[in-house]
């Protein structure tokens, strides 16, 4: 069983969703991502996603995109990913890497899949790949048992829904919008129908991701979710941080008080 599997039954053993916090790797540099990703996992979160800096970052709105320009700007690597996939793994919270396919695809699906869990890594959330393109990553990661989080969108048909969910491993994304990512003042209308059609096909675990903020959002999605994925709030606390120390302190705060939104009534 994966350390993300792991830590949704837990989740659901203590009637809540889980947690699942994202921030990038590198941003504002390395030290500080890696000091904020620990802070989260002590203040509640359940799994963090390590984003790996990527040049075309296609779903990403300005604030994350702008952290992952800061974060290549100041030389982040893969080298840089994976240490802090392990530092976050050696403190005993599931780490994933959540990465476009191309640099995965330049590194070598097999050669990656090795490294990550090496790294103690427990899998990739792959937003761009395709169930029909996915043969490289679902053979490595077979090898090297990685989970494997493939994306459902509001927009999938039932067919698209159950090719996704027969590839994945650990829980499947369930995309609240069709857009890109950021923080919005209310959880999207059609969260609670993509979760659903996941249900359909698939016993694991559904998160929603795109557009949490908040300790209120995150209870109202814990209502019909499995899991509660946050990213770009994160980022902006770090972003708007005047200094390291205010950054991870923001980054333990909202991570607080997002595990008390994912606490079920």
């Amino acid at each position: 069983m994966s350390t993300v599997s792991t830590a949704f039954e837990k989740a659901a053993a203590d009637n809540r969703a889980a947690l699942v916090g994202y921030l990038p790797a590198g941003f504002p540099d390395k030290r500080t991502a890696i000091r904020a990703a620990l802070a989260m996992a002590e203040a509640g979160a359940d799994v963090i996603e390590v984003g790996l800096p990527y040049s075309d970052p296609l779903m990403d709105g300005p604030v994350i995109a702008d952290a992952v320009y800061q974060a290549l700007k100041g030389g982040t690597k893969i080298k840089d990913v994976l240490d802090t996939v392990q530092a976050i793994a050696d403190a005993g919270t599931a780490a994933l890497v959540m990465t476009y396919w191309n640099p995965v695809d330049h590194y070598g699906a097999d050669a990656f899949a090795r490294d990550l869990a090496s790294a103690g890594g427990a899998g990739l959330i792959t937003p761009d790949l395709t169930p029909e393109e996915a043969r490289p990553w679902v053979e490595a990661s077979d090898a090297h048992n990685l989970d494997r989080v493939f994306l459902v969108a509001p927009s999938s048909p039932p067919q698209r829904v159950a090719a996704i969910t027969r590839l994945c491993r650990g829980f499947v994304y369930a995309v609240s919008l069709m857009g890109i990512t950021g923080a919005r003042d209310a959880v999207s209308s059609s969260a609670a129908g993509v979760v659903a059609r996941i249900r359909e096909h698939t016993s694991l675990p559904a998160a929603v991701g795109l557009g949490v903020s908040t300790g209120a959002q995150a209870k109202q999605v814990a209502g019909f979710a499995d899991g509660v994925i946050v990213g770009s709030a994160f980022v902006r606390r770090i972003a708007e941080a005047a200094t390291p120390d205010d950054a991870v302190a923001a980054v333990r705060d909202l991570t607080a008080d997002l595990a008390q939104g994912v606490r079920r009534a």
